[in-house]
């Protein structure tokens, strides 16, 4: 039996108070908060089971009773919904995104992502191409939804509206071919753009080949006169080459165009028909088999003659005349031939008979690097006496002047721009002629450029020593090398070295010093006297005039200060030389107060002097103090 809404009310009212709710708490007891705006005619204790069913033990919605157009996508698997939904009940799916009694003014549409970023694939129609750079309003307006689309949606402000959209092309663009290719867009067209389209015309009555598939679509499928241009896209007749294209020979041919042309382009003649041209006096050969027979035939009247006896009757003289005064009248078919004007056939064994041979590196020059192309102003006839009449100079007039006069030829061949032929002996007859370790030093050693972009310089004017060697001895020796030599110049390092070996210091003349060298000094080594700062081994940072020049200096006092008078030590020079350490100078007679006679005169010092102690580690023979008295050294005998 079916209750009347009264009744129903009644009934419902009486399973609330048995549930021990009153009317003025109800509300409170009952609803968990508020309905939404949109659902706030469904508010109040009697409507409850408007939405929600009762008696089924878990939660359980009425929403797609209300909500028709939903159900229907769920069950047609239409649109967003049932990617949402998936293998979940849909009354429960709904609460899961679309959540109640928030308050009246709860959004029941919550958009995470913002709408401008929502991911339209699980609608069904993923936007591609063009298509993903449109606004959702651009395409979800209501204009756009059709009628029966528009009478089951619930909203019903439908600019709020997301649902109805029909998914084929026409019914949102323009069908420009105006049904002349039905109504499936998506044959030829795709959402990357209008204008790329996916057309085989292949599959067409007429497939395209040759310089056909190269030809822009409106030569075959121009525009209809009139105000509305629409494109023709249904060709009326295609079986000939002449329904489109003109015929150039005027009839002269009763053959079909295809019997001589193909698609792939009109010059390349097949004379697939009747016609041979070998037959004629001028059999089509190399290059002439391709050219277009409207290029000889002008006017397409095959029967008029031609003048070919010589290739300039037809072809233009491309050098310009230079060749004229030859033999021959300047004949291309000396150089040239039919098979192609490029190469020539004008090579090295034919450069050989004019007034230039080719030679060396030369052979295997390309033409166009001499005979520089600019068409008909290219020069055959080029000036070669000198050989700066082509190459530029690398020295930038160096050798401009005597004996060279630029000419290359005097250091460089045909064979080589490198090496030169300057020898070493040639060098001799320069003004640094090469002797000693100069001999073997590369000549870029010395022959550098000042940068990139300078040459490398030959004529040194500054050719000391030092022009090129760095003074290793920060000018110490600035007297010594300004003394001039037997020329007059000034010897330089040479005062003390020699070109052989820089170790050779022979012309070294240390007598010349403050510090002469005799005896023993002279087998000393320079390094142990000119001693180098911080423990190096070489005497390029040596400070020669820092040695020492007295023998204290060097030599340790083997007497321990015991000659040191008032705190100062003695020269050691009073008692030794350089000539050798023992014995020494030492007069007994005259510097002491025992003077050594008679049987004393031939004893040896260590006979009296045999006072040793030990001195800082070492044993020291001391002089002092020595008895004087007989006793002291004479057993009483």
């Amino acid at each position: 039996m079916r209750l009347s809404k009264p009744a129903a009310a009644t009934v419902a009212g009486l399973v609330l108070a048995a549930l021990g709710l009153l009317p003025s708490a109800l509300n409170a007891q009952v609803s968990p908060g508020p309905l939404s705006r949109p659902h706030q005619f469904l508010s109040g204790p009697t409507r409850c089971t408007s939405c929600h069913e009762l008696g089924t033990g878990t939660a359980s919605f009425k929403c797609l009773n209300c909500h028709m157009e939903i159900s229907l996508r769920l069950k047609h698997q239409r649109g967003l919904h049932p990617s949402l939904v998936g293998a979940q009940r849909a009354d429960q799916a709904c609460a899961r995104c679309h959540s109640e009694h928030n308050g009246e003014d709860f959004q029941l549409i919550q958009w995470d992502p913002a709408p401008g970023k929502f991911n339209h694939s699980p609608t069904g129609y993923a936007l591609e191409g063009k298509h993903a750079q449109l606004e959702c309003a651009k395409c979800h307006n209501p204009s756009r939804i059709p009628e029966v689309e528009r009478q089951s949606i619930q909203v019903k402000d439908l600019k709020r509206s997301f649902l109805g959209l029909p998914r084929e092309c026409a019914k949102c663009h323009e069908d420009v071919h105006r049904g002349q290719l039905g109504t499936d867009c998506q044959r030829c067209h795709t959402p990357e753009g209008w204008k790329t389209t996916k057309f085989e015309h292949s599959r067409t009555r007429f497939p395209l080949t040759g310089a056909h598939v190269r030809t822009a679509c409106q030569k075959c499928h121009p525009p209809t006169a009139g105000g509305e241009r629409i494109v023709r896209f249904s060709v009326a007749a295609f079986d000939s080459c002449v329904a489109c294209h003109r015929d150039p020979h005027g009839g002269a041919f009763p053959q079909r165009c295809e019997s001589c042309h193909n698609t792939s382009a009109w010059k390349q003649v097949t004379l697939a028909g009747n016609f041979n041209h070998a037959k004629t006096d001028f059999p089509l050969l190399g290059k002439h088999a391709a050219v277009a027979c409207n290029e000889c035939h002008k006017t397409s009247d095959f029967k008029r003659p031609i003048a070919h006896a010589k290739c300039n009757d037809c072809h233009a003289d491309a050098h310009n005349g230079q060749f004229l005064k030859r033999a021959d009248g300047g004949d291309c078919a000396a150089c040239h031939t039919v098979e192609g004007f490029k190469p020539a056939k004008f090579g090295v064994a034919e450069h050989a008979s004019s007034a230039y041979p080719l030679e060396g590196k030369h052979t295997a020059v390309a033409c166009e690097k001499c005979h520089v192309p600019a068409g008909k102003a290219t020069r055959y006839r080029m000036p070669f006496a000198r050989c700066t009449d082509c190459h530029s100079d690398p020295h930038k007039g160096q050798f401009a002047g005597q004996p060279h006069e630029n000419r290359c030829e005097s250091c460089h061949t045909v064979q080589g721009y490198r090496p030169s032929k300057f020898t070493i002996a040639r060098h001799k007859e320069t003004r640094f002629p090469l002797t000693g370790v100069h001999v073997t030093v590369p000549c870029n050693e010395c022959h550098r450029a000042p940068s990139t972009s300078l040459p490398v310089v030959y004529r040194i004017e500054d050719r000391s020593c030092t022009g090129c060697h760095v003074d290793p001895h920060r000018g110490q020796f600035r007297e010594q090398m300004a003394r001039p030599n037997a020329a007059g110049n000034p010897l330089g390092c040479e005062a003390c070295h020699t070109d052989k070996t820089w170790r050779d210091v022979s012309r070294f003349d240390h007598n010349a010093t403050r510090f002469q060298l005799s005896g023993a000094h002279r087998a000393v080594a320079c390094i142990d006297c000119h001693r180098p700062p911080n423990m190096e081994t070489s005497m390029r940072n040596v400070t020669f005039n820092a040695a020492p020049s007295r023998c204290e200096n060097c030599h340790a006092d083997v007497h321990a200060g015991q000659f040191s008078v008032e705190g100062k030590q003695p020269t050691c020079a009073e008692c030794h030389n350089t000539a050798k350490w023992k014995p020494s100078l030492f007069d007994h007679d005259k510097r002491t107060t025992f003077a050594l006679k008679g049987g004393h005169e031939g004893v040896r010092c260590a006979a009296c002097h045999a006072n040793i102690k030990v001195v800082q580690g070492r044993e020291v023979l001391f002089y002092k103090p020595t008895p004087r008295q007989c006793a002291a050294c004479h057993a009483d005998k």
